[in-house]
């Protein structure tokens, strides 16, 4: 299966790049290029192993994906429960690990592709294609974790869920 993977070094600790990287609503729109709409679905308020979210991309593309692996402020890992239909499966893998006063947070996405007999070519295009998205929204990211008013904003919602 077809793996890309985008890593930043980022200019905060663990713990808040993390939850910084799990915001969903009108916060994550405030920094996720890709993304039009997402929400926590069945009455989750949070993230957390075996919560869904729906995603829609700015390209209308919808995907439910479901949390299969959450440890803050290590890992998290989702897999797509039903998403556009040249998927066979889709998942994604985010890493953060303190380096050097900071985090060092490592984005995969790992798929495959329908119908079979297009399947060698499809995925040569969606590894270029998702490799392109993947490093705009890491470097998104890494960029609205340097602004001072996302960081409190993320941190208040911190304080506020604690």
């Amino acid at each position: 299966m077809p793996q890309v993977r985008a890593e930043r070094f980022i200019r905060l600790d663990p713990e808040t790049a993390f939850a910084f990287s799990q915001t969903t609503g009108e916060f994550r729109l405030k920094w996720d290029p890709f993304i039009s709409a997402q929400g926590w679905m069945d009455g989750a308020l949070s993230a957390g192993k075996g919560v869904r979210t729906r995603t829609v991309s700015k390209m209308g593309l919808v995907m439910v994906s479901e949390y299969v692996s959450f440890v803050p402020p290590r890992n998290v890992g989702m897999t797509m429960v039903s998403g556009p239909w040249f998927f066979t499966n889709f998942g994604g893998g985010w890493r953060f690990t303190a380096d050097d006063g900071g985090t060092r947070a490592v984005w995969k996405y790992t798929f495959s592709c329908r119908p079979a007999w297009l399947r060698p070519v499809a995925e040569r295009i969606g590894s270029w294609l998702l490799g392109r998205e993947i490093e705009k929204r890491i470097e998104a990211f890494a960029r609205a974790c340097e602004d001072p008013q996302l960081v409190a904003e993320c941190r208040r919602n911190i304080a506020e869920r604690s």
